[in-house]
């Protein structure tokens, strides 16, 4: 049985199912307008998937969408729509699948401060709000024991630190933006990609991937970077991955520069905990804006905005294993692997 990508179309509106092992289209479903995420239940065989703006995009939105859409991940079909309101934009999504609880990242709004909302996934209902104290929480992930979860802040000048149990910020790291995250597979460290990737702007700091002890949030290494990166991926194995954003001119030179191929770097897991080492990177397409993999760890799956595409890599070789095209100017941007569905 052949593993499933579900990725997000977002300029198209859809969410195309595609096998792995041929690269085939299985299936489209239509999605309200501008899906960003989708995260695989695999307990409920289920996908959600968030809708954030009507038009536009992070930097430039139109009105802001408010729906979160269950698709039944064998029929491929939408079986609910979860509606956020008052609750609008909503971006990352992070599940406590033992406990049933999924977490939804959203920005400022009629309900007050960005927060983190948290969504019943067996009622289909929102229980309640963690404040973010920041305008925009963009991703957002938990620890594996589901205890505590961090959201980073593209304008905010730190990390939002929830506590999951009690249901409130706990408090902030500082740092200079930040973007995408993820965790090693035990949950003690926490690696963030900073600063904010900033359009038409000089970076406020030297681009890094910075690891954070889980247990006392604090900074313990940074691994440079040589441009901004925004999405970051640890596998089942340990291997870090971060997708660097590259532009034509220099940021600062006008409007939005025309973006480049971009690179995902790569970096083994070392011996001690929280540690890292540099192994190569891989040229993908424009705009890589997430990364996910297979369960096994062999494969890195990336979706390129801006080149509407997926490049596969092998991550044993560390090689570009090939792009799946998604469609023309459909801006691939969430993605999901979904194993072995027996198609």
């Amino acid at each position: 049985m052949n593993d499933v990508l579900a990725v997000i179309a977002q300029n198209s509106s859809r969410l195309r199912f595609i096998d792995t092992l041929d690269r085939h289209t299985l299936a489209d479903v239509e999605l309200p307008a501008q899906p960003h995420e989708v995260l695989h239940d695999a307990d409920r065989q289920v996908l959600y998937c968030t809708s954030t703006y009507r038009s536009g995009f992070y930097d430039r939105p139109g009105p802001r969408a408010h729906e979160l859409t269950v698709v039944d991940a064998r029929t491929r079909r939408i079986v609910d729509t979860i509606d956020l309101a008052p609750e609008h934009a909503p971006h990352g999504l992070a599940l406590d699948a033992a406990r049933g609880l999924l977490y939804v990242s959203v920005e400022a709004g009629p309900a007050g401060d960005g927060a983190v909302v948290v969504v019943d996934v067996d009622r289909r209902t929102v229980l309640e709000r963690i404040n973010s104290r920041a305008p925009g929480p963009h991703w957002f992930a938990i620890t594996p024991d589901g205890t505590k979860g961090y959201a980073t802040n593209k304008e905010a000048p730190f990390v939002s630190v929830v506590d999951l149990v009690e249901r409130r910020l706990a408090g902030t790291i500082d740092v200079a933006g930040s973007e995408g995250l993820a965790f090693t597979p035990d949950g003690s460290h926490v690696v963030i990609a900073t600063p904010k990737l900033a359009l038409g702007a000089a970076p406020a700091a030297a681009p890094n991937l910075s690891v954070f002890d889980t247990a006392t949030d604090a900074l313990v290494r940074t691994l440079p970077l040589p441009g901004p990166a925004v999405p970051v991926h640890i596998t089942a194995d340990g291997t870090l991955l971060a997708g660097q954003i590259r532009f034509a001119a220099p940021l600062g030179a006008g409007d939005v520069p025309r973006p480049l191929p971009g690179r995902v770097h790569i970096f083994s897991a070392g011996t001690d905990a929280g540690t890292f080492v540099p192994r190569g990177s891989v040229e993908v397409g424009p705009l890589p804006l997430t990364i996910n993999s297979s369960p096994d760890a062999a494969f890195a799956y990336v979706s390129n905005t801006g080149g509407s595409t997926v490049t596969v890599i092998d991550l044993e070789l560390d090689k570009a294993a090939g792009d799946i095209p998604i469609g023309a100017e459909s801006g691939p941007h969430g993605l999901a692997c979904v194993p072995s569905l027996g198609d």
